[in-house]
């Protein structure tokens, strides 16, 4: 039996060869040597950047696109990496997204085994918890589309405010029209909704929001992005150059400050849309906004059982997965 050695770009084996045979690359489906190695540098990378919320987004965004009603596999959208293309990465609620693609590319290329889907969404998971969050217990090994044409239609993503695309009357029914197509429901819309507790609100990009407050800097006088000094939590540089409104004082730290805020409607300069007030407002989604409200443990738990759920829409598993690790 010949002896196996590591290839020093992938993390598989290759066979050292006997005399003049070739080296034969024995490749894994789901190679989960690359998978961890990407976990560790991302979690490092997005906390020195300060960019975890437009890594959530570009998550999100990609496996939002999901119809539980289709069934075929690319067509039924979902977490596919096909947010990537044109035209989808040029739709109106994906405007900035082809920043965050940037900054992942140059990663990707160093895991070349690592589908795109499985990085968007393993990024988005490591930037929630490297901002304090819940560590989610994800799951990898998607297959990813391939082609512009395999891209999901315009109009799939969620609303911030009337009028809304799909004629809903209110934000309650546009909200529950998204996500119930998706297979989710209320309790996943409001607590997925606490993950506005990171990030601003672009006018430039979304149409909402202000230019600037007192909040966009990372609160008033802060020079981290931890200012409740929590010792597990990674601190990252003060963002330069900021734009944009949040929904939140500290809008890289996650936490459960988005329901308190959104709650009191305490200052202007936090923002609340008609799809963050209807969460109090709504009958049916106002119990478990207002536990989340009160009890960050519970937050956590249920965003995570969640977030996993999002990320794992609309799947085609690679052979051999899924794999966790």
């Amino acid at each position: 039996m010949q002896a196996l050695k590591r290839h020093p770009a992938s993390g598989t084996r290759t066979a050292r060869p006997a005399s003049r045979r070739p080296c034969v690359r024995v490749c894994a489906a789901v190679n989960v040597e690359q998978l961890t190695a990407l976990r560790q540098e991302l979690f490092s990378y997005i906390n020195s950047r300060g960019c975890n919320p437009i890594i959530v987004r570009l998550g999100w965004h990609d496996s939002g696109t999901y119809n539980k009603d289709i069934a075929e596999w690319p067509a039924r959208g979902g977490a596919n990496g096909s947010i990537r293309f044109k035209p989808e990465i040029d739709h109106g609620a994906n405007k900035g997204l082809a920043i965050a693609l940037g900054i992942l590319g140059p990663i990707k290329k160093r895991y070349p085994d690592v589908s795109h889907a499985d990085l968007y969404q393993m990024a988005s998971a490591v930037a929630v918890e490297a901002a304090g969050g819940p560590k989610i217990p994800m799951r990898y090994g998607r297959k990813d589309a391939t082609s512009p044409d395999q891209c999901s239609p315009d109009g799939n993503l969620p609303g911030a405010a009337h009028p809304f695309a799909d004629g809903s009357a209110d934000a309650a029914e546009h909200l529950r029209r998204v996500f119930y197509r998706m297979g989710l429901n209320d309790q996943d819309i409001v607590v997925l909704s606490g993950g506005h507790t990171l990030g601003r609100a672009r006018p430039e990009r979304s149409g909402f929001g202000e230019v600037s407050t007192k909040y966009t800097a990372v609160g008033p006088g802060t020079s981290s992005a931890s200012p409740s000094g929590a010792p597990d939590r990674p601190v990252t540089p003060k963002p330069v150059g900021q734009l944009g409104q949040s929904w939140t004082v500290n809008w890289l730290e996650f936490d459960n400050s988005y329901f308190k805020e959104i709650k009191e409607k305490r200052d202007a300069d936090l923002l609340v849309l008609e799809t963050d007030a209807v969460l109090f407002e709504d009958a049916k989604f106002r119990p478990y906004a207002e536990k989340y409200a009160t009890d960050q443990a519970a937050f956590f738990a249920d965003y995570a059982t969640s977030h996993q759920k999002l990320s794992e829409l609309g799947v085609e598993w690679e052979e051999g997965g899924p794999v966790s690790i």
